[in-house]
């Protein structure tokens, strides 16, 4: 929801970064595993009981998440880049919530299924919503060039991020918040999923 108000914002910074790194030689896909290695570093510090300690590579991973496309966008885009930048964000939001089950299985563990479960069906319309998009040529250009069509919802990769800031902070209320966050993301999947029909379900019928 507010990705696309984001970055706007902090594009302009990314974009210088990006082109001074491609300029000293870095690839996107360096930033991008980077990227990653700051993402799974947060989740064990989180899993060995560390969970305020995770915030400051939790959020320098993201900010390589952004970079990545920057870096790329000063070099040139390659259709392996955007597909190795999904698959790592997707690992990093899933290691999080693995982090904080490993923390407190007792506590944390139903809580943790409960919003991969919601992540996993979130994602499988983020994705196949992208597939309908390319058929369609449609882009999502507002929210920054991309390799696949980033579909905007009630939550996006910012509301995500600020979720995983908050539960770092305060761990204690891991269940009650994540399983709230949950429920948003199984509302962000089916308001998609109407979406979807409303650009192509129609014409098959």
């Amino acid at each position: 929801m507010l990705d696309g108000i984001l970055r706007r914002h902090i594009d302009p910074p990314l974009n210088y970064v990006g082109r001074w790194l491609a300029a000293c030689g870095v690839s996107a896909n360096t930033v991008t595993l980077a990227g990653l290695l700051l993402g799974l570093s947060a989740a064990a510090m989180i899993a060995v009981g560390m969970p305020q300690w995770a915030l400051l590579p939790l959020v320098t991973s993201r900010l390589a998440d952004g970079l990545d496309g920057a870096v790329a966008r000063a070099t040139h885009r390659t259709d392996f880049g955007g597909y190795l930048d999904i698959t790592c964000d997707f690992l990093f939001y899933g290691a999080v919530p693995m982090g904080f089950i490993l923390l407190n299985p007792a506590t944390n563990s139903l809580a943790g299924a409960f919003l991969l479960l919601a992540f996993y069906v979130n994602g499988a319309s983020f994705l196949g919503f992208a597939i309908l998009a390319e058929r369609r040529k449609l882009d999502t250009n507002p929210r920054g060039l991309k390799n696949l069509y980033y579909s905007g919802g009630l939550l996006e990769g910012s509301e995500t991020i600020g979720f995983f800031i908050v539960i770092c902070a305060l761990p204690s209320l891991f269940t009650p918040i994540s399983m709230g966050f949950a429920v948003l993301c199984f509302l962000t999947a089916a308001l998609r999923t109407l979406r979807a029909y409303d650009t192509v379900g129609k014409s098959v019928r």
